[in-house]
This record gives structure tokens, C-alpha cells and sequence, in this order.
């Protein structure tokens, strides 16, 4: 491990303390786990203390671990997953918190720490069902608002649930149960004795 991440290890264990669950170092980058109950509190700890100076949000996502490590997992389904930048010690850190409930995932949200949060939350509670307590706008940003149900939840069927087109005769968009039938997608093979041969 490098000198600037056991600093900024060192760092994490003096200023945030037992509010940590644990802390990893993977390919050279510092993972903290926090409980959802302490998230709101360590991300305004890591965003304000002068030794660790997080100044950017770079990324927030929600994750759904239904099905990760082929069913080896068993701790909560949902997490939310937020990539900070320290701009004035030139480093970074990955913070994990997972919702305590896995029926009605809900986190705290940051975007009153971070503006950047507001749309990365937005795009989390649409594509994961996540709700961020506290923000002020929590609408779908990518799906349409008719759109039933988080399309990048492991249980979410591929096809979806409706498909929508334009009725010529309407004139209009209009939904209507999904029509596809499934396939296999089994690959032709050419069985030609004298294919490529001249």
C-alpha cells in the first residue's frame, strides 16, 4: 500500500472513528462501509474535516446485490454506492452504505452537501427504487413517469412490463402489454463441404 493511502487510512480511523464498518483497500482505492444510520453524518465529516477535505462527489449509484457472487451473498439487497474526490490532498475514496430494508430500500440523501448528488440520487431511485430521504425532487430522470417499476433490479423481467407505439388511428403513444415472444437465440452453423474453398 502506497504512503498516501495508509494517510489516508489513518485519516479515516482518526476522524470518523466506530462510525465505520470496515475499511478495504482494493487496487488502489479505499473502500469504507457505514451503516445508513451514520451515512449522512460521515459524509458531512468527510466533505468538512480539514484532513480529509472531500470537496467533490463524483459518482452515486445504487447497486442490487439479489444475485451477487451467484447467491453466496446474504447481507441487505440494496446499497448506495458514492465516489468522492479530495481536490486539496489529491485523493479519492469510495463510500458504501446499504439500506437496512430490503422491501423499501431508503437512504439519506447528500445533495444538501453536494449539488451533484440531486441527479445521480434521482437516476438511482429510478433505475433501483432507492428513495433518498430528505431530498427535495425524487422523480424519475431517465425512464418515462408512467414507466412501472426500476428497471435495473436483478427481479425486473427483460422484456419489462409494457411496451409502448404510436396508433396511427389514435394518433397518439399509447402502452400496451408486452407482445414479445421468447426465443432462443441458438446460432446458425454453415455446414457447406466446400465453403471457402475456390
Amino acid at each position: 500500500m502506497t504512503t498516501k493511502l495508509v494517510t489516508l487510512e489513518s485519516a479515516l480511523q482518526e476522524v470518523l472513528g466506530d462510525r465505520v464498518r470496515s475499511v478495504s483497500v482494493a487496487l488502489g482505492e479505499i473502500t469504507v462501509v457505514v451503516a445508513a444510520a451514520e451515512y449522512l453524518s460521515v459524509m458531512q465529516s468527510l466533505r468538512d474535516h480539514a484532513s480529509l477535505r472531500f470537496e467533490q462527489l463524483l459518482d452515486l449509484c445504487g447497486v442490487d446485490y439479489e444475485s451477487y457472487g451467484d447467491g453466496a451473498w446474504h447481507g441487505a439487497r440494496f446499497a448506495v454506492v458514492s465516489h468522492l474526490m479530495s481536490v486539496t490532498h489529491n485523493w479519492r475514496l469510495r463510500v458504501r452504505t446499504f439500506a437496512p430494508d430490503d422491501d423499501l430500500p431508503v437512504a439519506p440523501s447528500v445533495s444538501d452537501l453536494w449539488n451533484s448528488a440531486n441527479w445521480y440520487e434521482r437516476e438511482a431511485f429510478d433505475l433501483f427504487g432507492i428513495l433518498f430521504e430528505g431530498h427535495d425532487d425524487l422523480r424519475r430522470i431517465l425512464t418515462d413517469y408512467g414507466f412501472i417499476g426500476h428497471p435495473f433490479r436483478k427481479d425486473f423481467p427483460v422484456s419489462g412490463y409494457v411496451e409502448m407505439r404510436y396508433d396511427p388511428e389514435q394518433k397518439r403513444v399509447i402502452y400496451q402489454p408486452v407482445t414479445i415472444e421468447p426465443r432462443e437465440n441458438v446460432p446458425r452453423v454453415i455446414r457447406e463441404e466446400n465453403y471457402g474453398v475456390k
